[in-house]
């Protein structure tokens, strides 16, 4: 693969996830809100929670921290679990009537965000040759969305603030959200998955 073609495939992947992993989940939790479908809802308000790694990932890129490669690449395989595992969520959804239109949208999203996830955990693995402090243009494509993005977050911080934003501050966020996240994911794997199992209550 040429290096332009992995940069279109980078690009690419990011336009993707703005539609697949954000966009489209944003419109359905407020659908199903206004449906009042309980299972739609605790399966999206537990996706938020697991996908909320891609961001914090764009956070740690945009100041120049290598181990956002590593989370780039961890999180769309933890997205494709946490829609996926849940037995009583897989259950409660397959018995929704298929022909409405709410969980027939809710199923192609979850078949397309598997497949985009899939591509997304298949380029970031390729990436992760950059935390050896490796600095290539694969390394450089990576961090051209963030680098949009921070620009876009100094503006409205600015705006609001009046204050700085700077890729420092973006670095510091980024590792105080991804210590919350793990203390998160540790003591569901380790207290709450035992006692549960595949159930989502109290994810």
């Amino acid at each position: 693969m040429t290096e332009i073609s992995y940069q279109i495939l980078v690009w690419l992947t990011y336009r993707l996830g703005a539609t697949f992993a954000f966009g489209l989940p944003l419109v359905l939790f407020i659908w199903s809100s206004i449906k009042k479908e309980v299972s739609i809802l605790r399966l999206l308000s537990i996706y938020w929670k697991v996908s909320s790694l891609m961001v914090i990932s764009m956070l740690l890129l945009t100041g120049n921290r290598s181990i956002g490669y590593w989370t780039s690449f961890l999180s769309p395989l933890l997205m494709i679990i946490s829609i996926w595992f849940w037995i009583d969520l897989n259950e409660e959804l397959n018995e929704l009537p298929p022909w409405k239109p709410l969980p027939f949208v809710v199923r192609v999203w979850r078949w397309s965000l598997s497949i985009f996830c899939c591509l997304y955990a298949s380029l970031t693995f390729q990436s992760l040759t950059c935390m050896n402090g490796n600095i290539s243009k694969i390394c450089s494509y990576w961090k051209e969305a963030p680098a949009n993005l921070n620009v876009m977050l100094k503006n409205i911080f600015s705006f609001l603030f009046g204050a700085n934003w700077t890729e420092g501050m973006a670095a510091f966020i980024g590792y105080l959200a991804l210590i919350i996240y793990c203390v998160g994911i540790i003591q569901w794997v380790f207290i709450r998955l035992p006692k549960q199992g595949r159930i989502s209550g109290g994810f």
